[in-house]
């Protein structure tokens, strides 16, 4: 077997594994191989590994120069909590195999509300304090699309995972969501002759603005998990629009009983239904806000990479999703964006990256006062170790004896606390623990593959599997030098 096809051949289409990304010798991307080519090349030393997670090896004897490239796609999810991220093998014809499945998961939430405690520390101080006088002539002079941190972050981290992935793998062309809706097709849909109301994607758009607006309920009896039929808040025979801001879900049954009364009428004993109703009828999507937001932030985030940018909706997505017969996850999504027309080797794991961020500048504890009560350590780093770093302990005596893998969260005392799948493990000692990885501000989590039924997946450990494999740990000790 040629030393060319042991590098760069494809990850096969059918397979259930995750992809490993491999690197040349100066550190450039290869076509990605499959976990078994992963360790031949290890046990035969013609690779090191380069990271763990994700799971990354360096060939000692190949150059990117020598070698040959399928086009790699990546493609995104965006959303206001959760980001899907797929990387894809582009095929003929629209097809795409599956590589590598990711969800990032934005702390947006805790930024805002960090900033919004901070606001109130400082401004509970500034009142104590009479003779300062208060700063409120440097906050306006913001910069043109300047964006609310907490709303930056989920640009900054979905680009960062973008950059990493391209240093990971030779990318060719990212597809993104730039929209949630078409809005055009929401806004004006009694238009005639519109490409939006022909073809296959007619009234996807409408339907699964929907769906997520009135959370797959029905509005009038909120029965769930049933059939849900399209329903006019003001009867269409007596001049109701087919506008978006006029439409909600009901089942059969409240559908038929409300027929072409005017809402008021038919829920004249349920005054309280009622004014929800016309409220949530008039109220925006939830979370739309964070998404319309950033959307063209992104876009243009994308941009600067210098890669082909395709945009599509997410009536897009969902239309390719139900013909393909794929359930729904964030990263499965993701792979469903844009263009496609078959898809293969979406029963993968998925890798859950969540944002935990890389510390605090903050060296005290507060009250409710705002006023320090304790404190920290001025030093993050104990005995050579980081909270947020992924490590290995084995546990020789005590109650805690086993191997324990997990992320690590440090204490000046030497005496650690480790998040592994089976729970928190506290008091382990520094002295049986081995970093396997350093702390680059996310947690990883490994997400059993998806089945065609749907069935919620289990959770995994927040290691890699090769974590397991045999003779790793010098090679482990060696890629953290």
């Amino acid at each position: 077997m040629c030393r060319k096809a042991c590098v760069t051949r494809p990850v096969r289409a059918e397979g259930f594994e995750m992809a490993v990304f491999v690197l040349d010798r100066s550190g450039r991307p290869l076509m990605p191989c499959t976990e078994k080519r992963a360790r031949l090349l290890l046990e035969r030393g013609r690779a090191r590994v380069h990271k763990m997670l994700p799971f990354t090896i360096r060939v000692v004897d190949r150059f990117a120069e020598s070698s040959e490239f399928q086009a790699l796609r990546i493609k995104l999810d965006p959303g206001s909590k959760t980001t899907g991220i797929a990387l894809v093998r582009e095929a003929e014809r629209g097809a795409v195999a599956v590589l590598n499945l990711f969800e990032l998961a934005h702390r947006g939430r805790q930024i805002s509300k960090a900033l919004t405690a901070r606001r109130g520390h400082r401004r509970l101080r500034r009142g104590k304090l009479r003779y300062r006088a208060p700063r409120f002539l440097n906050r306006d002079n913001k910069a043109k699309g300047w964006l609310a941190p907490s709303l930056q972050h989920r640009v900054d981290t979905t680009l960062a995972w973008v950059n990493r992935l391209e240093q990971l793998a030779p990318v060719s062309a990212i597809s993104t969501e730039m929209v949630r809706f078409d809005m055009q097709a929401l806004e004006n849909p009694e238009i005639e002759g519109a490409q939006y109301q022909q073809g296959t994607l007619a009234g996807y758009e409408v339907r699964e603005y929907l769906l997520e607006k009135w959370g797959r309920t029905c509005a009038y009896c909120g029965a769930k998990n049933v059939p849900l039929q399209i329903e006019h808040i003001h009867p269409k025979s007596k001049s109701g629009s087919d506008r978006i801001g006029n439409l909600t879900l009901a089942c059969q049954c409240c559908n038929q009983k409300k027929a072409a009364l005017p809402v008021e009428v038919f829920l004249a004993r349920k005054p309280e239904l009622l004014k929800r109703i016309l409220g949530q009828a008039k109220r925006p999507l939830k979370d739309a806000a964070a998404v319309n937001s950033t959307r063209w932030a992104l876009v243009n985030a994308l941009k600067t990479t210098g890669l082909v940018v395709e945009t599509a909706s997410g009536g897009r997505t969902k239309f390719n999703r139900m013909a393909l017969g794929i359930p729904k996850t964030h990263a499965l999504d993701a792979a469903c964006v844009g263009h496609v027309n078959a898809m293969t080797g979406w029963h993968k794991p998925t890798l859950r990256l969540k944002a935990m961020g890389r510390g605090s500048y903050q060296r005290t504890r507060l009250d409710k006062y705002g006023s320090a009560r304790g404190y920290l350590t001025r030093s993050k780093s104990i005995q050579g170790f980081q909270t947020g770093d992924m490590v290995k302990a084995e546990v020789t005596q005590g109650k805690k004896t086993g191997i324990h893998t997990g992320r690590v969260a440090v204490r000046a005392s030497g005496s650690f606390n480790i998040q592994t799948r089976h729970g928190l493990v506290q008091g382990v000692s520094h002295r049986y623990c081995t970093v396997v990885q350093r702390g680059d501000g996310y947690g990883y989590q490994l997400v059993a593959k998806t089945d065609a039924t749907g069935t919620p997946p289990k959770q995994g450990d927040a290691s890699h599997p090769a974590l397991y494999l045999p003779g790793l740990k010098a090679e482990v000790s060696r890629a953290n030098r």
